[in-house]
């Protein structure tokens, strides 16, 4: 009978599959492995929630194991990446093989509730050398090769000792389809609400894309952002999602909603020397009020701090346009951008929220961040509000805005609309199970 797992809990964890990856190369040295890393999962979870991504997960490691057979060392290695082990020493033709078979056979989009997703992998893959029975030497170069394939431009698979930068079938039909969803607007903007976590009253909105694939429906589109990024598209997707959203903005106004909307910036934009005549034009033609924009950038790029970036900041600013820095803590100890550059938010990662209900840290994590946004004289907000004990938290700690689950996921410029218009109902009160029943 095929083995299933019936949690994430219940797969073998990093450290208990070094375990069994240390013990099989006691008996038999010669094995090969396999990092396999889901694209841009992180984003799946903060958009529909924490519990719907481990649902997710949890299909994906199940998928991966039926196509392998449970004869593999399996493990997770961390939130959203996987590790397998193969019985031999295989060459880089054949662990692409498997690579492929895997991509191949993740082109069917995995259905959860009403949604479907197409799953995407980065692939690290190595042969453990000749002899060598250090557990830490197999896996390091296993995470070398991952970590290549993430920064590779064309192909999301790299092998130890080979690096090549062939363009591959699939990479060209991910392009071919980034160019058919520009052209034939299978895209759409999705909205998540900001809510005033004392009045709940929506107070703004993350602009999040969707991708309406002609035959598998309203899809998440990490692939094609991917695919955008390694053709030097972004600037056209992004520039796609900042019209976008200047035109929903417009539309909201004239229906009585003047609040913010938050766009993702990307790298490519921060450095496009045409970026803010290109915002400027946009604002101009659609009159357009660039105070009611807000740009996100993540951490990694606001660290870059780089003498372009600061001026390309200060002009957006200057234009009225506030910038946030998204996903505040995540993986990044040096703090001092934050003296150098002027933000107008700061946004502070959902997996400390997620968790501030049961773990301290977490909690002195976002004091933390608060006296931080004091300092720096902008907005706190919270990602990844999930529960009624994380509102509660999060209102005695003086937080005032937050998003998450808890209110509503991303919904359609209509629902959007729709939902501003209402009260918003948390908790488990009668009029709460009401409108969830009526939704």
């Amino acid at each position: 009978m095929q083995k299933t797992y019936e949690s994430l809990n219940s797969i073998p964890n990093r450290y208990a599959l070094l375990d069994d990856i240390e013990e099989t190369l006691v008996f038999d040295s010669c094995q090969s492995l396999l990092l396999i890393d889901v694209v841009r999962f992180s984003d799946v979870s903060s958009n529909f929630g924490y519990e719907f991504g481990d649902q997710i997960l949890l299909e994906i490691a199940n998928r991966i194991l039926f196509l392998f057979g449970d004869t593999v060392i399996f493990g997770r290695i961390s939130g959203d990446t996987f590790g397998m082990v193969l019985s031999g020493i295989h060459h880089r033709r054949d662990l692409y093989q498997f690579y492929t078979h895997l991509i191949e056979h993740f082109k069917t989009p995995i259905q959860c509730e009403e949604h479907a997703f197409i799953v995407d992998f980065n692939v690290g893959a190595t042969a453990n050398p000749k002899q060598n029975t250090n557990v830490n030497a197999f896996f390091s170069l296993a995470e070398i090769a991952l970590k290549q394939a993430k920064s590779n431009k064309f192909d999301n698979f790299q092998y130890t000792h080979e690096l090549k930068n062939e363009e591959s079938g699939r990479s060209l039909t991910l392009k071919a389809d980034l160019k058919r969803a520009l052209t034939n607007q299978e895209l759409e903007i999705y909205f998540q609400p900001k809510i005033e976590l004392k009045s709940l009253v929506i107070v703004g909105a993350e602009c999040l894309l969707r991708w309406n694939h002609p035959l598998d429906g309203l899809l998440f589109p990490g692939a094609l952002i991917e695919a955008a990024e390694s053709y030097n598209m972004m600037n056209e997707l992004g520039y796609w999602t900042l019209e976008e959203s200047i035109k929903a903005s417009v539309y909201l106004s004239k229906v009585g909603l003047s609040i913010k909307l938050s766009v993702n910036m990307s790298p490519t934009q921060l450095y496009d020397l045409n970026f803010v005549s290109t915002l400027t034009a946009l604002a101009k033609h659609y009159s357009f009020n660039l105070s009611l924009l807000e740009l996100e950038l993540t951490e990694d790029v606001a660290l870059s701090n780089s003498v372009l970036v600061k001026k390309q900041l200060s002009d957006i600013r200057q234009l009225g346009v506030s910038i946030a820095i998204d996903d505040f803590g995540k993986g990044y100890s040096n703090l001092g951008y934050l003296r150098d550059i002027d933000i107008d938010c700061i946004k502070i990662d959902k997996s400390f929220v997620m968790g501030i209900d049961n773990n301290p840290v977490n909690k002195a994590i976002v004091e933390a961040s608060q006296i931080i946004a004091k300092a720096a004289n902008c907005e706190l907000v919270a990602e990844g509000i999930e529960n009624i004990q994380h509102l509660h938290i999060l209102r005695e700690l003086g937080v005032s805005t937050g998003q998450g689950f808890l209110f509503s996921k991303a919904v359609s410029l209509s629902h959007f609309e729709e939902l501003a218009s209402k009260d918003i109902t948390v908790g488990t009160s009668y009029v709460r199970e009401q409108a969830l029943i009526s939704n």
